[in-house]
């Protein structure tokens, strides 16, 4: 079983693989730099060949060619085997309204790749459960996977507006699911927990959304199917103390956009810092879109201390699910694990390394996994 759970089987690589790069704002440049970097030795290590190419997104295509999302971008990203993201937005503009917001881009290069799961692994390393905020007992031994929906709900659904009346003003955002929508992401949750512990959580608000209570009727029907997978229902709230009380009741959870949002981040202070958790985005069959879940982090920006881990595991899982390389993708966080087990942490994590330190010491430990004959490789 895979560390992110993976359901892709493994097939014949092809011999080059395409990568668009969107480094993006803040510290998105400096990130994806150092998990581009790990992606061509891992690559080449394990026989294949990487053909990375940059495209503007966020902030720094506003600045450059006055919207969130080129065509240009989009367009590559289409053609691309996965996409590599680092991060969008920043103060810089937070003037902007509605669909000129960098994060209008991203939200548009998602429903544009219909990459419809975004899958994100919380694993607490064994030398990072003391840095944890929680109690060192509560968070060791902690290793689950949140599944959230990402095209739908009330980041997509229509009307949305903000109207002046006489008092004031009255904001409108609609939240909308379908059947369909529902089944798709609740499969992949399934699937996955067969490759895991057999454990689904599914969280909703039955008890206030309409949309909730369609969630959990089709989460009960596809089970039907999956007898074998111990499922649970439970509200969102109920969900948001239970992930700090006892994490380790968690293996797969299933969750629609806006609350998967809201509990991943919480789910990722398990970890001692959000600046290690990776996620994959992925749909039927195009690209998988690799990122970060730490934001753009434009307070360290440019400093040279941000943790490139998160990003390093995106292309792991990068390698496997869209690369169908799964011993590149085990020796890639197998050399993370041997650096966080060292102690070279950037100072998140309360270590004093650089980025570019962190990212030499991946280098280093990654090249003594590379498999027989490939040692002398970049």
């Amino acid at each position: 079983m895979s560390r992110d759970g993976s359901f892709v089987s493994a097939s014949p690589a092809m011999p080059v693989a395409r990568i668009a790069v969107l480094p993006g704002d803040g510290i998105g440049p400096e990130v994806t730099a150092a998990a581009l970097q790990i992606l061509q030795q891992a690559a080449s290590l394990f026989g294949r060949e990487v053909d990375a190419d940059e495209f503007a997104i966020g902030g720094a295509a506003i600045d450059a060619l006055g919207m969130p999302l080129p065509d240009e971008t989009m367009a590559a990203c289409r053609r691309a085997d996965a996409v590599l993201l680092g991060a969008v937005g920043g103060p810089n503009w937070d003037r902007l309204t509605g669909r000129m917001r960098p994060e209008s881009g991203l939200l548009a290069l998602r429903k544009g790749l219909a990459v419809f799961a975004n899958l994100r692994p919380v694993r607490v390393h064994p030398a990072l459960a003391q840095r944890s905020t929680l109690k060192q007992e509560v968070v060791e031994g902690v290793d689950l996977v949140v599944v959230r929906e990402l095209t739908g709900g009330i980041y997509f659904g229509e009307p949305k507006s903000r109207e002046e009346y006489e008092d004031g003003e009255i904001a409108t955002d609609t939240m909308v699911y379908s059947t369909d929508e529902i089944r798709r992401v609740v499969e992949v949750a399934f699937q996955l927990s067969r490759q895991r512990r057999l454990r689904l959580t599914s969280v909703d608000k039955a008890n206030v959304l309409v949309t909730s209570r369609l969630w959990r009727d089709v989460v009960n029907e596809v089970s039907h199917e999956y007898q074998d997978v111990e499922v649970e229902h439970q509200l969102v709230d109920a969900c948001a103390m239970r992930l700090v009380r006892a994490p380790r009741d968690f293996d797969v959870i299933v969750t629609e956009n806006l609350f998967g949002d809201i509990l991943t981040d919480e789910a990722a202070m398990l970890s001692g810092s959000l600046g290690m958790m990776p996620s994959a985005s992925i749909g039927a069959g195009g690209p998988g879109l690799y990122e970060p879940i730490h934001g753009s982090a434009p307070d360290i920006a440019g400093q040279g201390i941000a943790n490139p881990l998160g990003a390093i595991l995106s292309v792991a899982m990068m390698l496997r699910l869209s690369l169908q390389m799964p011993e590149a993708a085990e020796a890639v966080e197998a050399a993370v694990d041997a650096v966080v087990s060292h102690g070279t942490l950037t100072p998140d994590l309360g270590g004093s390394a650089s980025t570019g330190d962190v990212t030499a010491a991946v280098t280093g430990a990654l090249k003594q996994r590379a498999p027989v004959g490939a040692a002398s490789a970049p």
